[in-house]
């Protein structure tokens, strides 16, 4: 079984959906994407297709939403890439045990593998009717779904050996993980933590070579954000208190996982990285 995949075709300057510009990267190998149907998994993936990777992704989508993941599938391969979509869980044992499987019949290395799963409750702690406050059960598939699951897939890629030499580890946070807006207590606690395991995980795959970070992404108008309450008043805050003049989107994430994954980037780890034209310290 190999165990390096294909030199990629010649790069394309952009994938239907995306275009990096004229100064891409050569990258190569496997991208798998935790959230590959919209936001900034979406964005990643045909970012890292358009610098010649091949893309393996997880999403879970309802008949409504999947029309977005097979456009993202088929964009990935029109540029010349493989494209290995799963509609499935990405925070189930079962799922894991899936793709990995699937990567190792391939002879698939991960280069990059990035953790966007948002998905979480967003109930107040405290509320006039006990009804309306989150649960216990609800709190920890939070906790569960956006951050222990990063460690979960790290062991599960550690363990079948599917890591590329010098891979490079990513997991969307945000503002969330230091601050705090009503009904996002749950969340904030899962960035909080998925922070705490990009530290612990840096600290135990350095040895590896493998480099781990957060990325802080500035408040961007993304699918899961608007199911957030009160998404509007933080919309329009963010633009106002943004140095840079704009929300950031999910393209500005995307080139930097580009650029972060290209060569003389190892020594870069066990960070949360901004990426958000300045919005956090404004």
């Amino acid at each position: 079984m190999p165990t390096e995949t294909p030199s990629p075709a010649p790069v394309p300057a952009s994938v239907p959906g995306f275009d990096l510009g004229n100064d891409l990267p050569r990258l190569q190998g496997w991208a798998l994407i935790l959230g590959a149907s919209s936001g900034f998994g979406r964005a990643t993936a045909l970012a890292l297709a358009a610098a010649g990777m091949n893309i393996a992704g997880v999403h879970l989508d309802r008949r409504a939403t999947l029309a977005q993941a097979e456009e993202t599938r088929a964009a990935i391969q029109a540029a010349g890439r493989e494209a290995l979509f799963f509609n499935l869980n990405a925070a189930a044992a079962e799922t894991r045990a899936q793709v990995t499987a699937a990567l190792r019949e391939r002879g698939a290395k991960i280069r990059v593998l990035l953790h966007s799963l948002a998905f979480g409750s967003l109930k107040p702690f405290i509320a006039e009717r006990p009804e309306d406050a989150l649960t216990q059960p609800q709190l920890e598939m939070t906790l569960d779904v956006m951050a222990n699951s990063l460690v979960y897939w790290v062991q599960d890629l550690v363990r079948a050996d599917l890591f590329a030499p010098s891979a490079r580890v990513f997991a969307m946070t945000s503002a969330g993980s230091a601050r705090s807006w009503f009904s996002y207590g749950a969340v904030s606690a899962a960035k909080a933590a998925l922070e705490s395991y990009c530290r612990q995980l840096a600290l135990e795959l350095a040895p590896r070579g493998i480099t781990v970070n957060a990325l802080r992404a500035g408040v961007t108008d993304t699918p899961a954000l608007r199911k957030i309450p009160g998404h509007e008043e933080m919309l329009e805050e963010a633009r106002r208190r943004n140095p840079s003049g704009r929300l950031t989107q999910p393209e500005d994430v995307a080139r930097a996982i580009v650029a972060l994954t290209s060569s003389g980037t190892g020594w870069i780890t066990g960070n949360v990285i901004n990426v958000d034209g300045g919005e956090f310290i404004a």
